[in-house]
């Protein structure tokens, strides 16, 4: 008798619905009770675990023999989700695809858009799918861990937007600068970030990416600089970055984001000017999810059309619910600010699903059947799946074993997350300085209290 890995795993559910266990899910309300509940939950997802293994040695024991699965790059989940990068790249294939885009996908001021044709590869395209799918599973956990008052203080979720970062990192390269504003946790996933460590950061562990003391609102990575609370400050940061990039003269720009809700604030404007008056290898980009806040775009700006704001410096439209979309636009981006045409000024059409923040249940200033509508015909990864399926770069049964293995190296990570300590207090006062940055006097304080790194 030869059984299939999904009869196998048909054997072990089945097991598992005679034992009567329930099945835990991130999210779900048993997920979200704490104390003593939670506690019998975990002993309730160990139990589950022994169950299944028992009754795969039981059908060893009776001869059963499992047909080979081969698998490839792309769906094997490393034992270590502690890794930077929690997938392996599926870079192995040399398959390509050429993809006509939507006339609707780009809109041009003072400049041409870029081209509807692009070509790429199945690797590239698995790989997207793979970080979106991570990605939203990642903001679903955070949203349960919330709910179950384990992470507490603020929490801005991008889910519904994640084509926005996945797209932008496909485009660019690991030496190329991204700045954004509060909502940050699929840009430091995509910037090298893993799980564990965002996870972490969110429950104030000492594996957290900022050690513990940042927090969802101050996350960084290599060549990302966060994650800051302070609506639309980053924006300028992110023109003195691009400034320091053209002063040391190499060929990398810089992607300053902020949101529609931070589109007006004055510094922007600032921004643009000083850009555009020194050439500045800066795209400006605006992550317009329809809502600050509570506030929709239409009550709060003049014009809503955020790409053409900066009147003397071109500007795109871009379909943020597409990935594909947003790979090519952030590409001619890079190829436009790189090549001495000065700035350029991006805007995300994206929407968020979830409120502004978790204490926003985001269902007082628009309807359920709005969120439910942009769900069911422009959500991201459900467009990419199709678009997979249509080029036949991946079948069904791969599909659902991507989900199921981005399924389970959340689950994992956010264990790993929670059983990571909290930091040391003798640590609160450390990490302020960059080495070698430390004032020699700080007011109030001896030379030998400040603290260095």
């Amino acid at each position: 008798m030869v059984l299939s890995p999904s009869g196998l795993m048909n054997l072990c559910r089945q097991a598992r619905l005679r034992a009567k266990l329930p099945r835990l899910e991130l999210g779900s309300l048993a997920y979200q009770q704490r104390g003593k509940r939670d506690e019998r939950n975990g002993y309730l997802r160990k139990k589950k675990k022994r169950m299944l293994r028992n009754t795969a040695a039981r059908l060893v024991a009776a001869n059963v023999r499992t047909a080979p699965r081969t698998f490839t790059p792309a769906f094997v989940r490393p034992l270590s989700t502690t890794a930077p990068r929690l997938f392996a790249t599926p870079t192995e294939s040399s398959e390509t695809f050429k993809v006509t885009l939507p006339d609707t996908s780009f809109e041009g001021f003072k400049c041409d858009p870029p081209s509807l044709d692009i070509e790429i590869s199945k690797g590239e395209l698995l790989n997207m799918y793979t970080r979106m799918v991570s990605m939203r599973r990642m903001e679903m956990a955070a949203d349960g861990l919330y709910k179950a008052k384990q992470i507490r203080g603020f929490c801005h979720l991008c889910t519904g937007q994640e084509a926005v970062s996945v797209g932008m990192e496909f485009a660019i390269t690991p030496e190329d600068h991204i700045i954004t504003a509060y909502r940050c946790h699929g840009f430091t996933y995509m910037r090298g970030g893993n799980i564990k460590s965002i996870v972490a950061e969110l429950l104030g562990r000492k594996d957290g990416i900022s050690k513990g003391k940042g927090g969802s609102m101050h996350m960084f990575a290599n060549n990302f600089y966060g994650g800051n609370g302070i609506v639309g400050a980053q924006v300028p940061v992110g023109a003195g970055i691009a400034f320091a990039q053209k002063y040391l003269g190499n060929n990398n720009i810089t992607f300053a984001l902020y949101g529609d809700g931070a589109a007006n604030q004055g510094q922007v404007f600032e921004a643009y000017n000083m850009a555009k008056l020194w050439d500045l290898p800066v795209a400006f980009v605006c992550e317009n999810n329809r809502y600050g806040m509570g506030t929709s775009a239409a009550r709060s700006s003049a014009s809503t059309k955020y790409f053409t704001r900066g009147d003397y410096i071109p500007g795109i439209k871009v379909n943020g619910m597409d990935v594909l979309a947003v790979r090519q636009a952030c590409a001619f981006a890079k190829e436009w600010t790189s090549s001495g045409k000065g700035p350029l000024v991006m805007e995300m059409d994206t929407y968020r699903y979830g409120g502004h923040s978790m204490s926003d249940p985001g269902t007082t200033y628009r309807t359920r059947e709005e969120i439910q509508h942009m769900r069911s015909t422009s959500d991201a990864i459900t467009g990419l799946k199709q678009r997979l399926l249509d080029l036949g770069a991946a079948t069904e049964a791969e599909i659902k074993t991507i989900d199921k293995d981005a399924r389970q190296v959340v689950d994992d990570a956010v264990e790993e997350a929670k059983a990571s300590p909290p930091p040391d207090d003798s640590t609160l006062y450390t990490d302020i300085y960059h080495k070698g940055t430390e004032p020699k006097f700080l007011r109030g304080r001896e030379p030998d209290e400040i603290h260095y790194f």
